[in-house]
């Protein structure tokens, strides 16, 4: 049995991951502990803030009592805010609280698009428009070229959370860029799960979102590999090998 852990801010979306377990395969279990996400506002400094340490290491001891290998810091906003060297410091920092290899969205993102070979990506946001810029910086700063921030006006986590197959498709169309290798959407209050297939074939490219890479960056830090086709390209690849 392989246990990953993940620290996921609030309550929005979370039911993504029951079925992302349940399509890793019965030796996998999710692990999930809920942070504290303070104000919740999509603000920089809220999100600062919902990334603190403190609120981060206040989750880790139920995961370490529950035998996880790894956590991710599941939340994308609340890592890239404080940029690439500022969120390697908040990924060493949850590593120290937990004893166990750590990561978070933000830096999944980077990794899963390097998995599959892609450098130039589309980001589809529901972000606030400063915050969205944030993201892109953040990818650039990976080694990533991105086409373009295509936002949503989606205003709150709740309201992210309501939408279905609809919107997702339009959000991830709107994004969309002929030069885009993949399509990037990085909330985890959205619910994508049972979409990636749907997505990716509208699309006709590979749909990286914010639960399913965390999930792949937990198995990554845990050295397991899955085949889940329902959970799109991602989890269908043979690992490359990097120069």
């Amino acid at each position: 049995m392989t246990a990953l852990g993940l620290l996921h801010p609030g309550h929005f979306a979370e039911d993504d991951y029951p079925r992302i377990e349940q399509l890793l395969g019965s030796d996998i279990r999710v692990d999930l502990v809920h942070t504290d996400t303070g104000t919740g506002a999509r603000e920089q400094d809220a999100l600062r803030e919902m990334g603190s340490d403190t609120r981060l290491a206040a989750g880790v001891e139920q995961l370490r009592l529950a035998g996880a290998e790894a956590v991710v810091w599941a939340c994308a906003d609340g890592s890239f805010v404080y940029g690439w060297d500022g969120a390697h410091e908040q990924v060493r920092a949850l590593a120290r609280a937990a004893g166990m290899p750590a990561s978070s969205t933000s830096f999944a993102f980077v990794h899963a698009a390097r998995e599959l070979g892609v450098r130039r990506v589309a980001v589809g946001a529901t972000y606030p428009p400063d915050v969205a810029g944030l993201f892109a910086e953040f990818l650039r700063a990976g080694g990533l070229e991105v086409t373009g921030v295509h936002g949503s006006g989606a205003v709150t986590a709740a309201e992210a959370a309501t939408w279905g197959e609809k919107e997702l498709l339009a959000l991830a169309r709107g994004a969309d860029h002929p030069e885009a290798q993949a399509i990037l959407l990085p909330d985890t209050a959205l619910h994508t799960a049972a979409h990636l297939p749907a997505l990716e074939k509208h699309l006709g490219k590979p749909v990286l979102t914010a639960h399913q890479v965390t999930a792949w960056e937990a198995l990554r830090l845990a050295d397991r590999r899955v085949n889940a086709p329902a959970l799109g390209t991602l989890f269908t690849r043979e690992p490359l090998v990097q120069a």
